[in-house]
């Protein structure tokens, strides 16, 4: 299923865009880390999140070559992001990098949480917590180490993280919200250190933010919530305002559950095996016949309902 967010990531972004998967050129754009780089809803959905949102507006301003969340799971700590770097999957995505972004670290603290949303209470073990933030340290220590030397052109941007309890007693916010700080301090501090750029979320949400988490029972925020990470994404890497997506420019919600995730798989794994034999042929095609008779098994393909986000048009129309 990991692989499959790569696929939904570039079925949504060619929804908000209106246009195919391939773009002029700039950013070959990966989005590493959690379920907010995945885009989990808060109901337990996946539709389009930060991550999504940044694509959009760098597709829309034709600096976008490629996108995808493929490297981006739900659950995700910093040991498991460590991993996914160092896996063979990773290396021919990462190589080609220009732009990465991180969002690692909230499950190593926030597992330690324990959340009574109905009594508005939380409760967590200190000697936990400071084991799991100093294994944060380390790890994000090598993820960055790692993302040097298997992604050598890329600009990394390590994401903050927002107090996720805005409905809690505020009695209960300090000592939580005090550990989150200290995270956030961390992922600065390993950011800096590693050349890599870190981004402020914190600031956008504050401890009140109701509004981006509605899920009294969850931390993931909904489309305005992500539209702020994307936004404190969009002022740092441009070092302006100007990129900022407004609310009147989100896609409408299209989430999908996690078994809907596993059929569109299972659809996508017979189809690919269809691809790959019409690629064979539109390349025969194409190096025998030329380009008039490629256009028309184009026009057949579009008409039989193979989804062109399958195919590597690229391939065709540069060699």
């Amino acid at each position: 299923m990991k692989r499959l967010f790569s696929l939904i990531g570039a079925v949504m972004l060619s929804v908000m865009l209106g246009v195919s998967s391939a773009y002029a050129s700039s950013e070959n754009y990966i989005a590493l880390g959690d379920s907010l780089a995945a885009g989990q809803t808060p109901y337990q959905e996946i539709d389009a999140g930060y991550t999504d949102f940044i694509a959009m507006r760098l597709g829309m301003l034709g600096e976008l070559n490629s996108y995808t969340k493929e490297l981006a799971f739900p659950g995700f700590t910093t040991a498991d992001v460590l991993e996914r770097v160092q896996s063979e999957e990773a290396s021919e995505l990462l190589k080609n990098a220009t732009l990465i972004t991180v969002s690692a670290g909230a499950n190593d603290l926030l597992r330690l949480v324990q959340v009574n949303p109905n009594a508005g209470t939380l409760a967590f073990s200190q000697l936990q917590t400071d084991y799991a933030l100093n294994m944060a340290r380390k790890n994000m220590t090598e993820i960055l180490a790692e993302l040097r030397v298997r992604a050598p052109q890329a600009e990394v941007f390590v994401m903050g993280y927002y107090f996720a309890y805005p409905n809690v007693h505020p009695s209960q916010k300090e000592g939580t919200n005090a550990q989150l700080v200290r995270l956030n301090t961390i992922l600065q501090q390993q950011a800096e250190q590693a050349g890599a750029t870190y981004v402020n979320v914190y600031d956008a949400f504050g401890l009140n933010a109701v509004n981006y988490l509605p899920n009294l029972a969850d931390v993931h925020p909904n489309f305005e919530g992500y539209r702020q990470m994307a936004n404190a994404f969009l002022k740092t890497y441009s070092g302006s305002n100007a990129l900022a997506i407004q609310s009147s420019e989100l896609p409408k919600p299209n989430p999908k559950t996690f078994d809907e995730i596993l059929e569109m798989q299972r659809t996508a794994e017979v189809e690919i095996e269809e691809v790959a034999v019409i690629e064979e042929e539109i390349l025969s095609l194409r190096n025998v016949f030329g380009y008039v008779t490629l256009i028309e098994r184009m026009k057949e393909i579009r008409a039989s309902g193979i989804p062109f986000f399958l195919l590597e048009f690229r391939t065709y129309i540069l060699v």
